[in-house]
């Protein structure tokens, strides 16, 4: 029984663990160089169409708007591969984990079917948000050029979760940084008609991106075939038939991942399509701040990486308090992560819509956007680290719901209110929106942060008990 209460007295109050830091940074650092690699391939796109011309910008936000949702709610499911292998290690039951990766492997051909057919058939979409028949066509090519790259990063995406299950984060930064090199020649040539090809805009941005997707994909499987590091696992012989059992295993706790990320980043999409209606300029500005503030939240995003391996390994072998305070230190990088993003938007709001775009209605729209941009990164960074952290413990259903309730029916009501209606006073475009994005992510990271703190407090107290 005295066991048990000082157990319950050491939840109270979580510490932030200097060993747990230096952990979680080791395995995040490469994670973060991974992840701002392939959010600047992103980035350059939407750089190097902006100078083509508003509308070739417009067309590139658009068509995010919509393959950017379907493909982080597929690779979502396949991210559900880092947690169940994390947990099988920590316990020791390194022949499980490959398993995992060939089940998941006929998943990810699914998905990428999927992805592949869904976005080569959205010009319903762009016709029911009645956008300009002129953007409207040249989203839809854009979007057919880069519908032949889903299905290759899809299953690139199964081979990154499955490495970062077993804490080999370095290769991931290595391809990814391969990703953006071949990204910034390949779209120079594509976009501006280079080595005898037509120069072609904003679509050029597509075609460059479907071949880096291959590339890594490629670079992917001949690290998983040719590397030691998964001799006891053998992902690739033994090959298993497609199992009922397996898949749904993995669609339960994949599912509700896959639907979290749909529901945020889908938030952030559909604000792009409601805003098409104001205009070039609107659009342009909107997505310089989404593509600036993408960039920025790979910061937070790569320590809830890490903290999904840690907290999964050590919650595999029954250590549920250092799972906590890896959780709780986790938040702590992230929100210090954070700080240096926001003093970033508010000290250099003009400098950054410049590397954009040239045109000055432009730049001052999106420097009035980084400025309310800039108080959301707190609360963003808090709940994607609290997600992280849920993820380790296998518990994605209840965040889900949670998700869904602060960022749908909070923070894109409130939104469309203060952006497009009078009912809160004069209509604010996309100001209100992202008035409407700092309140919906702010209550996400209140909720998702309590149920963090109730479910390690959880598992410890039933441990001790036990």
């Amino acid at each position: 029984m005295n066991l048990a209460n000082d157990n319950a007295q050491r939840t109270r109050a979580p510490r932030i663990c200097l060993h747990e830091a230096r952990v979680l940074l080791k395995l995040g650092g490469p994670i973060m160089v991974a992840q701002l690699s392939q959010t600047a391939m992103g980035f350059v796109d939407t750089l190097m169409a902006g100078r083509v011309s508003p509308r070739d910008l417009a067309a590139v936000a658009l068509g995010n708007g919509i393959w950017l949702p379907v493909f982080l709610a597929l690779s979502g499911v396949l991210m559900a591969t880092t947690p169940m292998v994390a947990q099988h290690l920590g316990a020791n039951r390194t022949r499980a984990a490959g398993a995992i990766f060939q089940q998941g492997f006929w998943i990810a051909l699914c998905a990428g079917l999927v992805a592949f057919v869904s976005v080569r058939n959205c010009a319903w979409l762009l016709e029911q948000l009645n956008v300009a028949p002129e953007l409207a066509a040249l989203t839809q090519d854009y979007l057919r050029a880069i519908s032949w790259g889903l299905p290759a990063i899809l299953l690139y995406q199964l081979i990154r979760s499955y490495c970062e299950g077993f804490g080999l984060t370095r290769v991931v930064m290595k391809i990814g940084v391969l990703g953006l090199l071949l990204n910034i020649p390949l779209n120079y040539i594509f976009i501006y008609g280079k080595l005898g090809l037509p120069a072609m805009g904003g679509v050029g941005c597509g075609w460059a991106t479907s071949i880096v997707m291959f590339a890594m994909l490629l670079a992917g499987a001949l690290y998983l075939w040719r590397s030691q590091a998964f001799s006891e696992t053998a992902p690739l012989s033994r090959w298993q038939r497609p199992s009922l059992a397996a898949t749904r295993q993995f669609m339960q706790l994949g599912l509700p991942i896959g639907l979290s990320l749909l529901i945020e980043v889908s938030m952030f999409s559909l604000i792009a399509l409601l805003l098409a209606p104001l205009g070039d300029v609107t659009v342009a500005a909107h997505q310089i701040t989404m593509s600036f503030t993408g960039l920025t939240f790979m910061l937070p995003l790569s320590i809830a990486l890490a903290i999904t391996i840690r907290t999964g390994h050590l919650a595999g072998a029954a250590d549920y308090q250092g799972a906590r305070r890896s959780a709780f230190t986790g938040v702590a990088l992230a929100l210090g992560c954070a700080l240096v993003s926001c003093s970033a938007m508010l000290l250099f709001a003009h400098s950054i819509a410049r590397l954009y775009t040239p045109n000055p209605v432009v730049i001052a729209l999106a420097v009035q956007l980084l400025g309310i941009a800039a108080f959301f990164q707190f609360s963003d960074s808090i709940q994607v680290a609290a997600a992280g952290a849920l993820r380790g413990f296998k518990d994605t259903s209840m965040p889900l719901l949670l998700v869904f309730v602060a960022y749908w029916l909070v923070g894109m009501p409130a939104g469309f209110i203060l952006g497009l209606t009078d009912l809160a006073g004069p209509a604010m475009g996309a100001k209100g929106f992202w008035y409407g994005l700092v309140l919906g992510l702010s209550l996400g990271a209140l909720l998702l942060g309590t149920r963090l703190a109730w479910m390690t407090r959880r598992h410890i107290t039933r441990q001790a008990q036990a």
